[in-house]
């Protein structure tokens, strides 16, 4: 008797991929390798797992890793708590920018493919999207639900807090971007012809 079998949603090869990927996020965080010293700034690298994921296996895996970078953004604040820690402890904060991240690498990616028809362009374009909107995420969440709290920690004036905000969104969003197109577009890109 032959059996009919549905192909499932999720397949073992994907979940192998959050794992992995979520794994390299964290390594990088533990240990600091995710930090890459661009003077003046410390541009991260530990959201490129998850643009690599949604790129390469979809959307779903994108936002997995995603939340994943954004639970351990979590714990790393609340373990090891900095000035400005309070910011991570918010869910909010802390989780929805990391998963959208995957989100919006996916749908540029696609939109871009079609468009430009120029594969190295679209994960470029698609990585410098996610980045930003990871960073404006951030950033932008911060000013909505902490600018008294941010700009008392910091010494600064509530009323210029919204300027130093946006300062840091240009300093390390762009070269975050940078980087991440850098890295994301050699190693998709050899993904795809391994696949």
């Amino acid at each position: 008797m032959e059996r009919n079998y549905i192909k499932p949603r999720f397949s073992v090869r994907q979940m192998t991929m959050v794992g992995m990927l979520s794994a390299i996020s964290i390594f990088l965080g533990l240990t600091g390798l995710g930090f890459i010293p661009i003077p003046p700034v410390r541009a991260t690298i530990m959201h490129i797992p998850v643009i690599i994921g949604s790129i390469v296996e979809g959307p779903i895996v994108g936002t997995l890793v995603g939340l994943v970078f954004g639970l351990f953004s979590m714990y790393q604040n609340i373990t090891a708590p900095g000035p400005t820690s309070f910011i991570f402890w918010n869910p909010i904060i802390a989780l929805v920018p990391r998963i959208l991240i995957g989100l919006v690498a996916y749908y540029v990616y696609m939109l871009t493919k079609k468009i430009i028809k120029n594969q190295s362009i679209s994960i470029a374009v698609a990585s410098i999207c996610a980045t930003l909107i990871n960073t404006i995420g951030v950033l932008g969440l911060t000013y909505v639900f902490y600018l008294e709290k941010y700009s008392a920690i910091l010494g600064i004036n509530p009323n210029t807090a919204g300027l130093a905000i946006a300062t840091i969104g240009v300093t390390n969003g762009i070269p975050e971007a940078i980087v991440s197109a850098v890295i994301s577009v050699p190693v998709i890109v050899a993904i795809f012809k391994i696949k």
